[in-house]
């Protein structure tokens, strides 16, 4: 079993593969971002489980 862990927002826009640090936290603004643990610094981490099914729910079904 692959333990779980927390990623870095550079960490997810690397996985992204493109999109800019201002896309994500715009995402984030209206709610449409993965889940996030804001630490006491100011600094986001997302579990990579969370962000794995959040970018699931993006998924496209073949027509």
């Amino acid at each position: 079993m692959t333990r779980d862990r927390l990623m870095t927002v550079p960490e997810v826009l690397e996985e992204l593969g493109g999109v800019s640090r201002r896309t994500f936290y715009r995402w984030r603004e209206v709610g449409r971002g993965p889940a996030a643990i804001k630490l006491p610094n100011g600094e986001l981490r997302i579990w990579r489980s969370e962000f794995l099914a959040w970018l699931r729910t993006y998924e496209e079904v073949p027509a």
